[in-house]
């Protein structure tokens, strides 16, 4: 900050809040934790006192400012929202009111999402390893530059105005994003509609032989000890699987619980993990097996493995209308999707259609990266101009 802004300890202009509230076993209480690195206080759960262990607790208001003890050095602190207004907290979260007439509260907003203020609070930090916790004399007992509260004023009317067009820059970089998507979603499904018109088509059951997964028990250790790749909902994040994070071994796979999967097939969630947007498919480049919530589809010598794959993207939006089930669990209704047409051209159009449809992805998978690097830079800035600011160079 700049030199001739006043130097103020934060005993100053923080005031440790007293208010306490005694716990009563049937009344509903909001309860308050704050995130880490600046994110801000928000609410933990909402539960009868009954499930509060403490007699007591303290008791939070509009625009007073919270630290965490144990992660003030992690950035965890922040003002209290309007929305937590009378929410509790346990004592691991000090209460602090603002001396407004020295400081604003969106100014102290600010200035705590510098490093320079976790600097400070790491500096007033002390103990063992996971032990260690913020000292609130010591904290109280550091300075900060405060200029004076124009000065504050007009400071932060320029961070927000920054921080403003950062995140408009933001959303329109997540909307390139969301507009490619559909692009592709689009270009994929008209593709495989107008083929219907023209190729033979035929049911999935009849195009490819289908198989189901299962888990081996988890009760003999032994069959979790190999190098077989045992592919779960989980593994299902890229288009292309040549390993899982779980592993069987041939022990657990002549127990019989699961059936080794020969490389290309197409593999598809058809359980737990299905969203209502998205069909994870994703192709097996090596033997594997799989889960319960699995199903494998070996495409017959007249259909391409990745034809097939690109085929269940096409259908995504026609699948997803025959999944059964809530918000977290959710399944495809495979007696019902197994029965849908798969149009087979030749050979040599699956190859060019594949071809075209993978140079497309290629694209779409390039602008996200770019978009993913704009972003990034996007995220430095804010942190550059907060330096900038309270040192007094940000005109």
């Amino acid at each position: 900050m700049r030199n001739d802004f006043q130097r103020v300890q934060l005993g100053e202009l923080l005031t440790r809040s007293d208010e306490v509230v005694e716990i009563a076993p049937d009344k509903l209480y909001r309860q308050v934790t704050v995130r880490l690195w600046g994110k801000g206080v928000v609410l933990r759960d909402e539960v009868f006192g009954s499930d509060i262990a403490a007699a007591r607790r303290c008791v939070v208001r509009l625009q007073q400012f919270i630290l965490s003890k144990i992660d003030a050095r992690n950035g965890a602190f922040g003002l209290v929202p309007d929305s937590l207004d009378g929410a509790v907290v346990s004592s691991d979260f000090p209460v602090f009111t603002l001396n407004r007439s020295r400081i604003l509260p969106v100014f102290l907003d600010w200035i705590s999402k510098t490093h320079d203020f976790i600097d400070l609070c790491k500096a007033a930090s002390e103990g063992t390893t996971n032990r260690i916790r913020l000292r609130e004399e010591r904290f109280l007992a550091t300075q900060i530059s405060l200029p004076p509260l124009e000065e504050q004023q007009r400071i932060v009317a320029r961070i927000e105005e920054l921080a403003a067009r950062i995140e408009e820059a933001r959303g329109l970089r997540r909307e390139v994003v969301e507009e490619a998507d559909v692009l592709m979603d689009t270009a994929t499904r008209s593709l495989f509609d107008e083929l219907e018109k023209f190729n033979a088509k035929r049911s999935l059951r009849e195009s490819a032989k289908i198989f189901g997964g299962g888990t081996p028990s988890k009760a003999n250790v032994t069959f979790w000890q190999g190098t077989i790749p045992w592919v779960s909902p989980k593994d299902m994040k890229v288009r292309n699987l040549y390993d899982s994070e779980d592993h069987i071994s041939e022990l657990a796979l002549q127990s019989g619980a699961t059936t080794l999967i020969p490389k290309n097939s197409v593999l598809i969630v058809v359980r737990s993990g299905i969203l209502r947007r998205k069909l994870p498919v994703s192709i097996n480049r090596v033997p594997v097996t799989i889960n319960q919530d699995m199903k494998a589809l070996i495409p017959d010598n007249d259909i391409l493995c990745d034809f097939l794959a690109w085929w269940f993207k096409g259908k995504e939006t026609d699948i997803l209308k025959n999944v059964k089930g809530g918000t977290t669990v959710q399944s495809v209704m495979w007696d019902t999707v197994r029965e849908f047409n798969l149009c087979v051209p030749p050979l040599s159009e699956q190859s060019h259609i594949v071809a075209y449809l993978d140079s497309l992805q290629s694209r779409v998978d390039t602008l996200k990266q770019l978009q993913a690097e704009t972003t990034a830079e996007l995220d430095a800035l804010l942190p550059s101009i907060l330096d900038k600011a309270f040192k007094g160079e940000l005109l």
